[in-house]
């Protein structure tokens, strides 16, 4: 399993941005998958995940602000990130669960204020 990610960069504080992320190999598309991220000195965490159904589960200090969608034709998921604020400034990786979590290299999201 290979998750590529891209989108990452740098952003003004009340601005947006959109990760995607593409699975490739022999998989399933029809896993849940997300975005995790993490600051520098802090744990990894979710971020946003969304079930092969659609069902999707947003971290407290992330909703109303990102969104989450994905392509199973395509195995791609996306994150798409508004209203920016310097505190979501991360590594950020695609995660996808084919029976346990993978996840692909981070894309660097970094917010200025």
């Amino acid at each position: 399993v290979q998750l590529q990610a891209s989108g990452g960069g740098l952003v003004q504080a009340g601005g947006s941005l959109r990760l995607s992320c593409k699975a490739s190999g022999f998989i399933s598309s029809m896993v849940t998958m997300g975005w995790y991220r993490q600051a520098p000195g802090k744990q990894r965490h979710s971020v946003a995940l969304i079930t092969a159904a659609g069902n999707t589960n947003f971290a407290d200090s992330v909703k109303g602000r990102f969104t989450i969608s994905r392509d199973n034709a395509k195995n791609m998921v996306y994150l798409q990130m508004s209203s920016l604020k310097p505190e979501d400034t991360a590594e950020y990786y695609c995660y996808g669960n084919w029976g346990k979590g993978y996840w692909g290299q981070g894309t660097q999201v970094t917010v200025s204020s």
